[in-house]
């Protein structure tokens, strides 16, 4: 099991900041719908692993006690700082429609056995590493943006790609087959481009530029062009489909590096034992 650092994020995000804060409307819209989907999803994750867990025989529980308290923790953080940074999007007039679907879907899977939610976090925390090593090794891509949000995305990049495996672990210890984690990848691959999509597209329309060439090319850019973020990423998302998959296969040099050069952006939570 791995030890999970809680770290409070030493940035002051009461100031505002513009809704195009990469300096570019597309990429700006596409990381601000992603930034309206997480503390709702946040709380997901957590909820699902912390009650999954509660599934486990006391020795298992054991097993797992001190991780999870760290991926709680992590992802409680996540959730608090994405809450601040959303009100500044709202306050510019952003809608959120990502979030009223997140929470319908999320009310069906309460009703189910909770290894499916356990389940979903998995696959949705391999998507969230896959982008998370994406961004650490193309840290060009925030070349022209405001460093408070450069500092915040990079922070919470690295901590994804340290809790990785926490979810998928759970899930093996609670008994999930591969049938069903692989069948929950493709559901989430389905609605969180999907919804990504979407809410970029409604950001964008909020921008007044959704038609515009400059913001077609830089969607083709960053997204298709020779190191691209889809281009770049479609091997390791589809990593997780291969029979005996672990997340661990994945590197994590990245965030750690990050981490350690960067610990006075943080300041370290002690956790009670």
């Amino acid at each position: 099991m791995s030890h999970l650092a809680v770290r409070q994020l030493s940035i002051d995000l009461t100031p505002a900041f513009p809704l195009r804060w990469t300096g570019d409307a597309f990429t700006s819209a596409m990381m601000n719908a992603l930034s309206l989907s997480f503390p709702v999803g946040e709380q997901f994750f957590l909820d699902s692993v912390r009650n999954g867990m509660a599934q486990l025989p006391a020795d298992q529980q054991a097993l797992f006690i001190n991780e999870v308290k760290g991926f709680v923790g992590q992802e409680a953080t996540h959730r608090r700082v994405h809450s601040l940074y959303n009100r500044h999007l709202t306050d510019q007039g952003l809608v959120n429609h990502w979030e009223q679907r997140a929470l319908t879907r999320i009310a069906m899977l309460k009703e189910i056995d909770v290894r499916h939610s356990v389940a979903a976090t998995a696959a949705n925390e391999h998507f969230t590493a896959v982008f998370a090593h994406w961004l650490l090794s193309n840290e060009w891509f925030f070349n022209n943006a405001e460093p408070r949000l450069k500092t915040l995305w990079l922070w919470h990049a690295s901590e994804e790609s340290e809790h990785r495996c926490t979810a998928f672990d759970l899930y093996q210890a609670l008994g999930g087959n591969e049938e069903w984690r692989l069948r929950w990848m493709r559901r989430v691959t389905w609605f969180f481009l999907t919804d990504l999509l979407r809410q970029t597209v409604n950001n964008l329309w909020h921008d007044g530029s959704l038609f515009k060439l400059s913001t077609c090319s830089s969607a083709w850019r960053h997204l298709f062009a020779k190191g691209g973020l889809l281009r770049e990423s479609f091997g390791l998302w589809r990593d997780y489909f291969k029979p005996g998959f672990h997340p661990s296969q994945h590197p994590d040099q990245l965030s750690q590096q990050w981490l350690q050069q960067h610990a006075n952006a943080y300041t370290q939570v002690p956790q009670a034992t």
